[in-house]
């Protein structure tokens, strides 16, 4: 029985995968807006509905694989240490993933990964479900820091010069990519740079939000 179950829930993701794979790939070619979910679904070899299973939206062929990362900041503060404030648990979580070269902080160079970038620029629509997305994230951070303080202004505070200052970070990474820089030329100071971003906001937020 768990074997099937095994094998059931390899297969659902590799559909998912495919009609992901397909979207996107018709999205860079036409535009977002001119690609209907029934194209995608010939694309993938699927019926309609199977698109509309996996995702519930067209917009979601976009975000649903990469949403969970606007919560990254929030998540890490949630999770964090005694002794550890707010700034080094964003910190140390942003350094991780720079060492692992995630897509998330804009450190993966594969081509698909930048495609899927490049289409949520040039879309308003999903520029605008993005920004909506990145503030629900600054939400959710400043409501952990509010419960732990007491003070939900200076949580708000604190959580946008946070999100700040990630957000400063990746978009460098992408620029200095859509520059024609390499990869490794990026990542090879990536660290630094964060070091400087977070050690600019710790001079506004030392010593708040450490966990007693």
């Amino acid at each position: 029985m768990a074997e099937a179950m095994g094998l059931r829930e390899r297969k659902k993701q590799q559909t998912a995968m495919r009609i992901y794979r397909a979207a996107v790939a018709l999205f860079a070619e036409h535009g977002f807006d001119e690609v209907s979910v029934q194209q995608i679904a010939d694309a993938a070899e699927v019926s309609k509905m199977t698109v509309f299973n996996y995702f519930g939206s067209k917009e979601d062929l976009v975000f649903r694989p990469m949403e969970e990362h606007f919560g990254d900041a929030a998540r890490a503060v949630r999770e964090r240490g005694p002794g550890e404030s707010a700034v080094d648990a964003v910190r140390r979580q942003f350094l991780e993933l720079v060492e692992t070269r995630d897509p998330s902080v804009g450190l993966h160079g594969e081509p698909f990964t930048r495609q899927v970038r490049r289409i949520v620029v040039e879309t308003p629509v999903l520029m605008e479900r993005a920004f909506v997305a990145a503030q629900k994230g600054t939400r959710e951070l400043a409501a952990i820091l509010a419960e732990e303080t007491g003070d939900m202004m200076l949580a708000t505070v604190a959580a946008a010069m946070l999100s700040a200052a990630r957000n400063a970070l990746i978009e460098e990474n992408h620029r200095r990519l859509d520059s024609g820089e390499t990869p490794d030329a990026v990542a090879a100071d990536a660290a630094e740079r964060a070091h400087e971003a977070f050690a600019l906001v710790e001079k506004g937020l030392k010593g708040y939000g450490v966990r007693a």
